[in-house]
């Protein structure tokens, strides 16, 4: 009898330095996969606060390319935005009015239009009728709302120099004393 109570003992035994080795070595292998540059390996990141921007490249309303990291070294505030949503339409010359007394202090606003729930045609006319001086880009596959896990209309995230999202505001419309603070605190860094 002493002989099992004492094989069963080491059998439990046995199972957890069996178990504690395989979540170290599961660990250690996980640990490893990460690059040693401190690169996301080709993972894309959240696009959270903290977090780096998602980059991406899209054709603007005047027929161009805008690419996000062609930009670093300013701030930037995306706006994902329709021509049909009340709250755009109400804080379009608030974001409008924040860039035009900004931007040669280093900001630039990128107005996402999820084009693939909207029309070219509506958001040109949108533009024009606000008179907005910012680019207008095209989201025709709605790949950047995808990326940017947009869930929100509108949303807008405010980027650092260093392409890093320091705020994120889901919905709106944004008054203008709330986007320039936003702003200021990125431009003062």
């Amino acid at each position: 009898m002493q002989y099992i109570i004492t094989l069963l003992n080491d059998s439990r035994r046995w199972t957890a330095v069996l178990l504690a080795t395989f979540i170290i070595g599961s660990g250690w292998i996980w640990a490893s996969m990460a690059p040693a540059d401190g690169t996301t390996g080709g993972l894309v990141p959240s696009p959270r606060e903290g977090f780096p921007a998602p980059d991406f490249t899209l054709d603007t309303l005047d027929g161009g390319q805008m690419t996000l990291s062609d930009l670093r070294g300013k701030v930037v505030m995306i706006n994902l935005w329709t021509s049909w949503c009340p709250p755009c339409r109400a804080e379009m010359p608030a974001i409008d009015n924040v860039y035009r007394a900004n931007k040669e202090r280093g900001l630039e606003v990128l107005a996402v239009n999820s084009t693939f729930q909207d029309s070219e045609a509506d958001a040109a006319a949108f533009a024009q009728e606000l008179g907005l001086s910012f680019p207008i880009l095209l989201d025709r596959d709605g790949a950047v709302s995808r990326r940017y896990q947009l869930r929100a209309l509108p949303t807008t995230f405010f980027i650092d120099r260093q392409g890093i999202i320091r705020a994120v505001v889901p919905g709106g419309p944004m008054s203008e004393s709330l986007i320039q603070s936003k702003i200021e605190d990125l431009l003062s860094q």
